[in-house]
């Protein structure tokens, strides 16, 4: 809601008294108080439900208990229940919060009350204290009533020559809203230029020529608008009133022309070429005709235009002499206009009429053809081109139509060309006959269209399905029925055969031609299906696909009796005792049977004569029918029964059961031959279940193969757009339609047509190839543009399509010459008329675009006082005019278009330059210049001011025009004849303060009009727009900080949002109150609060801050919120480094007071920061460092470092911060120490002595090869280059026998050395360092006879050995010994295999222990470390 600057003083100011009045009043002491008597609270109108009132200052009672609760209640002055009191506690204070009830219906309003006093209770729970206070409500306004008009409507008459400017009528309205609420403007509904309304008086006044011809009355709307409408947007109030304004009539109407032509025959000697009527529908004189002109057409004036009588409203059109028409054989258009007797008079519109020769016939219209032929295919879809029929000559009246009614066929009947309504079938009709005429004219031509046969019909069965039967084991080949099919197409495409397309193939064929179904295969009623399903195919022979349809046939396989029973068992042998009792069983015989239902009987054939043995001709158990321990039992001991099997028909091959009575008393015992018949009929059941099961999964019958699953679709390709140039041949290829379906034949096969959108017949696409060619001529002048419809169908049954729309815009070709806008132009010129001035623009239009429509323009007379601009067509004076020479100048003006692809066309026009008398004299603006203010909420539509110029000329010369060269972008527009300044766009001064514009005033003086101009500086007034205040969240907030804080530093951050914008939406943050004023500050842009002051919890543990969010509009709005800020106590900080950990270097050796490190530390509290004190507690024992207490600068001392002794030392320094309660912390150092050449290298031993076996020549060697001798060590304490060590020999070498790697230390012999021979050789060491260092030992080799080898071989005392070494160990260290077994034999060790081995350790020759011999030869080997072990090696 909106608050002006004034009623927020006013509300202030109000506070404040009442404040004084609560201050005197007494209250009975009690031990709760409200912060105050009397509160002012405010809530504006209107307000929801639930709507919090607003309070300036703290409503409420500070908690001095943290155990206290409170309750508030109203107890007075709320008679409506409107409003509910709440309490709300934040840190010691317990707000009094008081908000409108919810649900209730009634409604705060202003207008019937502007405030209230509550009397609010508080209530301590525990202890039952009681407080009061008075809160006074004060109701503010919103803009709740829109203004009202009386009356609500207004009527005047006005004279239709009433002058512009007079006041016609004045408007009244009311407000009863207080403020800019109650203020409003007026201004008309719709706008209108007609008339203007002040904005705040009503007045109305006439700014436009009234015409009662045009519109004898005017209904205005006018609207009364609060002012706050800008203010409220779509919010804004208003109401309506009603002006009628009625016009009285003048001379308001022009004539108007009415002309009939005729062509005179050549017998007339004074033809009449046209007969014209002039009417004029004003009363007296002002209907009065005062002449018929013509104005254009004819420049040579070789016609007149006669009254038929004085006063009569009818002319004839004349000839005044010969008139040329070989120049104008198609003859005349000439220009009229007629002009009445009115004051001032009335001209009327200008009417062409076309005369033509007497000699000039009407040709007979007639077609080009008596009859037109035309074959079209039966798969043409809908719209569908047949023909075009074409009349000549064609004029655009001509219209086409069929004479009788067709439904089949369709004509446009501006273009002549026939189309297809829908799909024509050649079995309807084989041709058809039209009758085209041409409307209203007698004239009409036949066309023949002969439908030609497709094959579009699909074969049809004469039954549905068929059924038969068959009995198995009939012959191959025997007919089982016929199936007959027939198509209604003509020839092959209605030419049918027949196949069978089950995908199993069935035991049956299809005759092709005679559709008789036999059999292929002999059947089994068994072993084969006993339903057939057969999917029976019908197909044509037509092109350019076949149409199939098919049809189910069932065939049932019916079952005879062709199978003989087989036994299971055969050839039984056995024994049966001979007291076998009577009627006990003695074998069951079983036989198959593989007919279905057919029930098997058992028989004996023979070996029963005697009768003894029964069998049951239904189970066949046979079983002893007399005793066979009587006669004739007696007579034999063995028997051999025939028995055979029937079932009915067909006999089994007898089996034979062979038994031998036996005398002791035995079981039956018999055993027959298993034949297999069970198993082999049961599989042989198992295989024909398996061929029913097949046969049940075959297909369900369908006729799948001639269904159309798919519609066509168009390819992603296909474009939205084309453009096509106009001049684009008959029949050239523009387009391909890409599409396809995925069906097969003619589900598949497509065909297209354009089904709407070419009304013109331009386009048309090949019906099977889907090419757009252009069919007819192209005019982009006429239509550029083409929305076409293309379908296409596929030839499916039933038919699917599709549909795209193409847009086709057509490109320009220079197929147009330009056209003057006039067949004539005539221009009245001064004769003082200056050299070099305009006198007349000439305009001529090429419909063509670009160059080919781009215009130049030339002057073909040949002249010297007049030239014309080649671009703008502006004619001007080149030379110095007289009337009294020369009064009218005839020009001929070429206009010609820039083609620059295609020849170039021109146009020529007639200029009739007329001199007359000059106008000298330009309209002056009164006053020169203006300078006015504009409130910038006014309507749109206002007046803002009147313009005024006088010109001292007469007639057209003092008529006046007012416009604006700058209208100040388009906010301001000035009405041509009052000169009245009107605001037409809404102005905003937070957008533009201030307008400059340019205006004017022309007469309409001839030849060319004067004028003058004026600035008008207008200034836009700002008006307050400030609609929504800064919005807190919530009402109050709080927040923390810890104590001793340095000042400035954030405790918390308050947001306020404004939906205004631009300046009114911009929030400026303030603190104007509370126990924190001073001690925190406010960023007033960001609203970070931080503190101004240090804080002490145990002085003040809590502050509350009142927070300003306020607006920069220009009338500011504000908001505020409570904040309340609690004070946390601090927890002292340890000093902390700038680094946990310091790894400084340093050069062992290095003197005294050389800076080492410097140790950073600083402390958070700001008491300890500058006082913090150095000490290494650890890790320096011998004192090599030094550490500055208050700098913490650590440094060297007099002892010196020494690597080879410690090579890092492992400092701790403590920092402690001196405060009353002392923290400290530990930072460790680490320095390493870096090396100095301040050692020289050392041999194992002064001089070594060796003997080695002697060296002979081997026999077959021509050369003697270097073999390694020896090895000596020597190491460095040092590391880096200053540990590299190279050898050399000094001395010794005289006759160069040896040689000594430099880098490993290895002595080779070059020569050979017999026994008994003696070399010492003086080796030095130096490193790489700087200054170098070296030392010498001597190498004394005793050559002796090389040992004969030992009968018992050498063993190591284990396979393999396993050392350990440290990567810092020394050179020179000893890793192992490796014994040999067994002792007592002269022996020398090499290490062989890994290189890198034999450079990282050495064998000790010479190394010897108390078991050695004196010789000095050992079975012991020492191996040591000879280089370093550095962290890289693997």
């Amino acid at each position: 809601m909106m608050r002006s600057t004034a009623l927020l003083f006013s509300l202030l100011l109000l506070q404040l008294l009442h404040n004084g009045e609560g201050n005197r009043k007494k209250e009975p002491i009690s031990s709760i108080h409200f912060t105050q008597h009397l509160y002012h609270a405010y809530i504006y109108e209107n307000s929801a439900a639930k709507t919090y009132l607003e309070s300036y200052v703290k409503m409420g009672i500070y908690i001095t208990s943290p155990s206290s609760e409170f309750r508030y209640k109203i107890i007075s002055g709320d008679h409506e229940n409107l409003f509910k009191a709440e309490d709300y506690i934040l840190g010691d204070f317990c707000f009094l919060r008081i908000r409108t009830k919810g649900g209730n219906t009634a409604v705060l309003n202003r207008e019937v009350r502007d405030h209230y006093l509550l009397n609010v209770k508080a209530i301590e729970k525990k202890t039952s204290a009681e407080a009061r206070t008075k809160v006074k409500v004060h109701v503010l306004d919103t803009n709740d009533l829109r203004p009202l008009f009386s009356p609500t409507s207004y009527s005047v008459s006005l004279a239709e020559n009433t002058a512009l400017r007079t006041s016609v009528a004045r408007v009244r309205a009311t407000d009863a809203d207080i403020g800019t609420n109650g203020e409003f403007y007026y201004s008309f509904k719709d706008r209108t230029d007609m008339f203007a309304i002040h904005p705040t008086n009503g007045v109305i006044t006439l700014t436009g020529r009234l015409d009662y011809t045009e519109t004898k009355q005017y209904d205005l709307e006018i609207l009364a608008a609060d002012r706050g409408k800008k203010l409220y947007g779509s919010s804004g109030i208003s109401s309506m009133a009603k002006l009628t304004i009625h016009v009285e009539q003048g001379n308001e109407n022009a004539p108007v022309i009415a002309a009939v032509t005729r062509t005179p025959s050549d017998m007339d000697e004074n033809p009449t070429y046209a007969i014209v009527t002039v009417e004029d529908e004003d009363p007296g004189v002002n209907g009065e005709i005062a002449s018929l002109n013509i104005v254009a057409g004819d420049p040579l004036h070789q016609f007149k235009a006669v009254r038929l009588s004085p006063g009569s409203k009818e002319y004839r059109i004349k000839a005044v002499d010969q008139v040329d028409w070989e120049s104008q054989s198609s003859g005349y258009n000439l220009t009229l206009q007629a002009k009445d007797k009115g004051s001032p008079p009335q001209f009327s519109s200008v009417k062409v009429i076309h005369v033509t020769s007497p000699q000039s016939k009407s040709l007979p219209c007639r077609f080009e053809k008596a009859v037109y032929e035309a074959r079209l295919n039966e798969f043409a879809p809908p719209n569908s081109p047949v023909v075009m029929v074409t009349a000549s000559p064609m004029h655009p009246q001509i219209k086409f139509a069929f004479r009788y009614h067709t439904d089949k066929f369709h004509i446009n009947p501006d273009t002549g060309l026939i189309t297809t309504n829908d799909f024509i079938k050649a079995q309807e009709a084989s041709h058809y006959e039209l009758e085209v005429m041409i409307v209203d004219r007698q004239v009409s031509t036949k066309v023949i269209v002969y439908v030609i046969d497709m094959n579009d019909n699909a074969p049809e069965f004469k039954q549905s399905s068929y059924k038969a039967s068959v009995s198995e084991n009939v012959p191959i080949g025997t007919s089982v029925l016929t199936v007959s099919a027939t198509d209604i197409d003509s020839g092959e495409n209605g030419y049918v055969t027949y196949s069978i397309a089950n995908l199993n193939p069935p035991p049956f064929v299809i005759d092709y031609f005679s559709g008789v179904i036999s059999t292929s295969e002999e059947l089994d009623y068994e072993l084969m299906p006993r339903i057939y399903n057969l999917r029976v195919r019908a197909s044509d022979w037509g092109s350019p696909y076949r149409r199939e349809v098919e049809a189910l046939v069932t065939i049932f396989l019916s079952n005879l009796n062709d199978n003989m029973p087989l036994f299971e068992k055969v050839n039984c042998i056995g024994t049966i005792p001979r007291d076998l009792n009577v009627g006990e069983q003695v074998a069951t015989v079983s036989a198959i049977d593989a007919d279905e239902l057919q029930l098997v009987r058992y028989r004996i054939l023979s070996g029963n004569e005697l009768d003894l043995f029964d069998l049951n001709p239904n189970s066949g158990v046979l079983v002893l029918k007399r005793a066979l321990t009587d006669e004739p039992g007696l007579q034999r001991s063995f028997y051999s029964l025939q028995i055979t099997a029937t079932d009915g028909e067909n006999f089994a091959t007898a089996m034979y059961i062979n038994i031998t009575v036996a005398t002791s008393r035995k079981q039956v015992n018999l055993h027959c031959t298993e034949t297999g018949v069970a198993k082999h009929l049961a599989e042989k059941l198992l295989q024909a279940n398996k061929i029913h099961s097949r046969g049940d999964v075959e297909d369900l019958f369908s006729d799948n193969h001639s269904i159309n699953r798919h519609a066509p679709h168009f390819e992603n390709s296909f474009p939205s757009v084309i453009e096509v140039r106009e001049d684009k041949a008959v029949g050239i290829n523009l387009l391909f339609m890409n599409a396809t379906d995925l069906d097969n034949g003619f589900n598949g096969k497509l065909v297209y047509v354009i089904s709407g959108g070419d009304h013109d017949s331009r386009f048309i696409v090949d019906m099977e190839s889907g090419w757009l060619k252009v069919f007819s001529p192209l005019d982009r002048e006429k239509t550029d543009h083409y929305t076409l419809n293309i379908t296409v169908y596929d030839l499916g049954i039933p038919q699917k399509s599709v549909w795209r729309l193409l847009d086709v815009s057509i490109l320009d070709a220079n197929d147009n010459s330009p056209e003057f806008l006039q067949d004539m132009y005539s221009e009245e010129v001064s004769e003082n008329k200056e050299v070099g001035s305009e006198i007349i623009q000439l305009e001529a239009t090429d419909r063509d675009l670009g160059a080919n429509g781009e215009v130049r323009y030339s002057i073909v007379t040949d002249t010297d006082m007049f030239a014309i601009d080649s671009v703008t067509g502006i004619v001007k004076v080149i030379g110095l005019l007289d009337r009294e020479k020369i009064p009218i100048y005839l020009l001929k003006i070429e206009a010609r278009d820039q083609a620059q692809q295609e020849p170039q066309l021109f146009s020529t026009v007639l200029l009739k330059v007329t001199l007359e008398d000059v106008n000298d004299n330009p309209p002056e603006f009164i006053p020169r210049n203006y300078h006015i203010k504009v409130r910038e909420d006014l309507p749109v539509g206002t007046v803002a001011m009147w313009l005024e110029a006088y010109d001292p000329d007469v007639g057209h010369s003092s008529q006046v025009r007012y416009s604006l060269i700058d209208n100040g972008e388009g906010y301001f527009d000035v009405d041509k004849l009052s000169g009245a300044l009107r605001i037409v766009q809404r102005l905003d001064f937070e957008k533009k303060q201030l307008y400059n514009l340019t205006a004017r005033a022309k007469d309409k003086g001839r030849p060319i009009s004067l004028s003058s101009t004026c600035y008008i500086q207008v200034e836009v007034v700002d008006v307050n727009e400030n609609l929504y205040p800064p919005i807190f969240p919530f009402f109050a907030t709080n927040g923390s900080v810890r104590e001793d804080v340095p000042i400035g530093t954030p405790v918390m951050t308050i947001k306020a949002n404004d939906n205004d914008k631009g300046r009114d939406g911009e929030v400026k943050y303030s603190i104007r109150d509370g126990s924190g004023l001073g001690i925190f500050k406010i960023d007033e842009d960001k609203g970070i609060i931080k503190t101004a002051e240090l804080l002490d919890r145990e002085t003040t543990p809590h502050y509350w801050l009142t927070v300003y969010a306020t607006d920069v509009g220009v009338v500011p709005l504000f908001s505020f919120i409570e904040v309340y800020i609690e004070i946390e106590d601090v927890n002292d900080n340890a000093p902390q480094t700038s680094e946990p950990v310091y790894y400084p270097e340093i050069t062992e050796n290095t003197p005294k007071d050389v800076s080492v490190v410097q140790i950073e530390a600083s402390d958070p509290d700001s008491s300890s920061s500058d006082r913090l004190s150095y000490k290494i507690t650890g890790g320096n024992p011998q004192g090599f460092f030094f550490i500055n207490q208050k700098t913490g600068l650590i440094t060297t001392t007099s002892r010196k470092l020494d690597r080879e002794q410690q090579a890092e030392h492992i400092l701790e320094v403590t920092i402690t911060d001196n405060g009353n309660m002392p923290k400290s912390t530990i930072a460790r150092v680490i320095v390493k120490v870096l090396d100095e050449n301040d050692n020289k290298p050392q041999f194992l031993q002064k001089f070594y002595k060796i003997n080695l076996p002697e060296r002979i020549k081997p026999e077959r060697e021509k050369s003697v090869k270097r073999e390694p001798i020896f090895r000596v060590i020597a190491a460095d304490k040092d590391e880096g280059p200053n540990a590299e060590i190279s050898y050399s020999i000094e001395e010794g070498d005289e006759q160069g026998k040896f040689f000594i790697e430099p880098k490993t230390g290895v002595v080779s012999s070059k020569k050979l050395s017999a026994a008994g021979e003696y070399d010492i050789l003086t080796i030095k060491a130096v490193d790489n360092g700087r200054p170098q260092k070296s030392s010498a030992t001597r190498l004394h080799i005793e050559w002796i006879v090389k040992p004969k080898p030992s009968p018992v071989p050498w063993n190591f005392e284990e396979s393999s050995f396993s050392f350990s070494v440290m990567e810092s160990d020394p050179v020179t260290h000893m890793v192992g010994v490796i014994a040999v077994e067994p002792a007592g034999t002269t022996l020398w060790f090499d290490i062989i295999g890994d290189k890198q081995a034999r450079e990282m350790f050495y064998i000790f020759q010479m190394a010897c222990d108390p078991n050695c011999t004196a010789e000095g030869i050992c079975c012991h080997l020492i191996i040591i470390l000879w280089y370093y072990i550095m962290r890289s090696t693997n």
